[in-house]
């Protein structure tokens, strides 16, 4: 063997054990089997779901057209498409494909190049030359070219970390939409709603006005007396007190609306404006299980995907313990600017190029730091199911206990009308004092605004089930459950 050969063979021989020898280090993600969200507790069906009116179907993913109402569907398309906490939610996204890109792009080929040019004088003594050097003009050319090799798998790592966090943050815009969307219905219920509650309250109001000019007929007649016009005029003016609170709530409703929307209160669409009548489901709310619901809500599967980039991140500590491996080659041209890319000015190399920096100076802390942020974002994940799971069951008991309620009251108003038209009829024949009507007329208004107040809590409490449920998410409704990232959750 030449040798030429054989220092060809020694410059090889890293490049070749590189190559051979490349390794992952750190654990490899998988979902831990005492995750929370392994639990029978999270795998059957939802506890409280056999108490309220829902049904154990998938929930869809525009869930809010299950309301059948036009203007609620445009105002929701209106907010996804201009509302504000999207658009950030969007470029936090776009900054997170971005680190995706920076991660994909490390190690592998790179290169460099220099080039300069100037007069200069250079110390003779630099080169052991005990006199002056003349002034001369001096130029540098040169290319460089190398590849890293991920040896033990630091770089894999980190393209692991970083997909995992874009797609926590892919969560996180996701969460964003079903609030928004939340928001936007939960807005609209409570503008209609205070409508309905206003229009009530003025028919309550004329009804009243029309028994204290019974009243005063009937006191003119001779067969009534002052004070009770006097009475029915403080029942007047009491339902005339409520009225301002009804009209508030609905301005603040249509307020929140047009924040939501990135718009004035004026340029809302003229029906969101003139809604009067509460949305109404046109069937019962779908729940689906639990494991369902896990695989659905964004905050659970974000919460996994941290999971699984402080898992990554154990193996870029562990990796950063052990020596860099290169190999590089360049070429270049060095001397006065007459004589460049000539024999005496041309340089060129090659060979490889290991650096190591010795596990000292806290590298092995870093390690236990990263496994002890993993140990948290395990716990921080197993804390996120259990509230899922809890504001789900919060959610389905509120909604049963409001809605039993609300069905109660409308019996009882049943019973309250039939009540207060037998009175009235009695006291216009003169058979019933004025105190039984003016008792008879209050329980009606009574009943009437509760059943108003009661309905529109029961679709308040839709709208939050909804959205603990998770859905409203999915670009499109026939994306299949557990995609973008969310498999592992509940397997």
């Amino acid at each position: 063997m030449t040798r030429r050969s054989l220092w060809r063979g020694l410059a090889l021989t890293p490049l070749a054990l590189a190559l051979g020898a490349c390794i992952t280090l750190g654990p490899n993600y998988q979902l831990p089997k005492e995750a929370a969200v392994n639990a029978p507790l999270a795998q059957g069906p939802i506890d409280g779901a056999d108490h309220a009116p829902v049904s154990q179907q998938n929930v869809p993913a525009n869930w809010w057209q299950l309301y059948d109402d036009p203007t609620l569907n445009e105002l929701v398309q209106d907010a996804l498409a201009s509302n504000t906490n999207l658009r950030v939610a969007a470029a936090n996204l776009e900054r997170s494909r971005a680190v995706v890109a920076v991660a994909n792009a490390q190690g592998g080929f790179s290169g460099s190049a220099t080039a300069g040019a100037q007069r200069a004088q250079v110390s003779g003594e630099q080169y052991l030359l005990f006199e002056k050097v003349p002034v001369a003009n001096l130029g540098d050319l040169g290319v460089n070219v190398s590849y890293e090799f991920d040896l033990f798998g630091k770089l894999k790592r980190g393209v692991e970390a970083a997909r995992a966090d874009d797609e926590a943050v892919e969560a996180a815009a996701d969460l964003a939409r079903i609030t928004v969307v939340a928001d936007v219905v939960q807005a609209y219920v409570e503008s209609c709603s205070a409508a309905e509650e206003l229009a009530i309250a003025q028919e309550s109001l004329k009804l009243q006005q029309q028994r204290v000019a019974l009243t005063k007929r009937l006191r003119d007649a001779g067969r009534g007396n002052q004070p009770d016009v006097t009475r029915g005029q403080t029942q007047v003016q009491t339902l005339a007190a409520d009225i301002p609170r009804f009209e508030g709530r609905r301005r603040i409703a249509q307020y929140q609306l047009a924040m939501l929307l990135a718009r004035a209160p004026k340029d809302l669409p003229p029906a969101a404006l003139a809604c009067n009548r509460l949305p109404k489901l046109t069937q019962p709310i779908p729940v689906g299980d639990g494991a369902g619901l896990l695989r659905r809500r964004p905050d659970v599967r974000e919460a996994e995907r941290q999971l699984a980039a402080s898992t990554a991140r154990i193996g870029v500590a562990i990796a950063e313990m052990y020596p860099d491996v290169s190999f590089g080659a360049g070429v270049g041209t060095v001397g006065l600017t007459g004589d460049l890319f000539s024999a005496k000015t041309n340089a060129w190399s090659f060979g490889p190029l290991i650096s190591w920096t010795f596990p000292a100076n806290g590298q092995r802390a870093r390690v236990r730091g990263a496994e002890a942020a993993t140990s948290g974002a395990l716990a921080h994940f197993d804390g996120v199911v259990l509230n899922a799971l809890r504001e789900t069951q919060s959610s389905l008991a509120t909604y049963a206990a409001d809605d039993q309620r609300a069905d109660a009251l409308r019996t009882a108003y049943a019973s309250a009308k039939q009540s207060a038209d037998e009175t009235h009829r009695l006291y216009s024949a003169g058979r019933e004092s004025f105190i039984s009507d003016l008792d008879a007329t209050r329980t009606l208004t009574s009943a009437h605004s509760q059943v108003a107040a009661a309905e529109g809590q029961v679709a308040l409490d839709q709208v939050k089930l909804f959205l603990a449920l998770g859905g409203g998410w999915e670009p499109e409704p026939a994306k299949p459950a557990g995609g973008n990232g969310v498999e592992p959750v509940g397997q």
